[in-house]
């Protein structure tokens, strides 16, 4: 079926950047070209009716230092690395201006969807690039930065993340640190949306009591239907709602199962399983989709963004209007952004 029967789609999380920066100098990696590797290119963008998205650029561990999640990560180091992978987005925006641009403000955001042109929108996950006393940050955004993960799984000088760990909470150590709580205001300022998607429970709390704009978690879960320290307790997505949020369903199968199992012998379905769930919870207004795409292992049925048709196939089947789909889709991402961004 034509991509021209769904709505367009607006994605709250990818990790494309980190996998076409691991890659470059091999052969079929280009973005604007149909590529085997991963989950995500131009092509599979257009095949699947995925408008556009969050683009996370994230720092992994050091070279030489202990890996494992919990280990800090040097600021020189993420930096210089963050800057590679903004020079790698920026330069995808020169090169397919006509086909794919980045995007940071409401009217970019319209435009790009009417002219149906892909697009990015600038993510940072974990804030370990941004020094302590915040000097980078307009930088950042004046490279275009428009959204922010405070933390990733470990921890930074701004706070803590959870751990991976099921079954677990996500009450998992500290807040936010004086840092930490000082970046949010600025994020406010600057219109930068703040992701509470990684952040332990006490540093979502504080943020709560912070913030002035709404309360998003780009890639997240719901706890009640799958206990992993990452996702969602159904008091925070009471809080989510009260905000006028947006929580975006991450499509990591090990996020979605009620036993945790990062199996990839399962279906889209328990995406619609969470989105339900959410909806009865929270209201169509603040379910979103967010599939850490290049991230996560994908549900079997679900193998790129080529097949997200199928997922909204199963959206249908579940009983959601078109209207509710729409919502779903990308009509709530463009809400929470445009009163976000200044």
């Amino acid at each position: 079926m034509s991509t021209a029967a769904y709505p367009p789609i607006i994605d709250g999380h990818n990790d494309t950047l980190l996998r076409l920066h691991r890659s470059r100098g091999q052969a079929g990696v280009q973005f604007h070209v149909r590529s085997a590797a991963g989950h995500l290119d131009l092509s599979r963008m257009q095949e699947g009716g995925l408008a556009g998205g969050f683009f996370a650029m994230y720092v992994p561990d050091q070279p030489g230092r202990v890996s494992g999640l919990g280990q800090e990560v040097e600021h020189p180091y993420a930096l210089d690395y963050a800057l590679h992978l903004f020079a790698l987005l920026r330069d995808l925006d020169r090169t397919l201006d006509q086909e794919f641009r980045m995007v940071g403000d409401p009217v970019q955001l319209q435009t790009a969807l009417e002219e149906k042109v892909r697009f990015a929108i600038p993510h940072i996950e974990d804030a370990v690039p941004i020094d302590a006393d915040l000097d980078l940050l307009p930088l950042f955004h004046d490279l275009g930065l428009r959204s922010l993960g405070l933390v990733h799984s470990r921890p930074n000088v701004f706070g803590c993340g959870v751990p991976f760990a099921f079954p677990s909470g996500p009450d998992t150590g500290p807040g936010l640190s004086p840092q930490g709580r000082a970046l949010v205001r600025a994020c406010n300022e600057l219109g930068i949306l703040v992701d509470l998607s990684h952040l332990n429970e006490q540093g979502f709390w504080n943020v709560a009591g912070l913030t002035d704009a709404p309360l998003v978690a780009t890639h997240s879960c719901a706890h009640a239907l799958c206990p992993a320290s990452r996702n969602l307790t159904d008091k925070q997505l009471d809080a989510m709602r009260e905000s006028n949020g947006v929580v975006g369903i991450n499509f990591h199968v090990g996020f979605l199962r009620e036993d945790g199992r990062s199996d990839v012998l399962t279906s889209c379905t328990e995406i619609v399983r969470h989105a339900t769930y959410m909806v009865e919870r929270m209201g169509i207004a603040h379910v979103a989709l967010g599939s850490d795409f290049d991230g996560a292992v994908m549900p079997t049925d679900l193998p790129s963004a080529a097949q997200l048709p199928h997922l909204l196939d199963e959206f249908r089947k579940a009983g959601f209007s078109d209207s509710e789909l729409e919502c779903i889709a990308y009509l709530n991402w463009v809400r929470v952004l445009k009163e976000t961004w200044k």
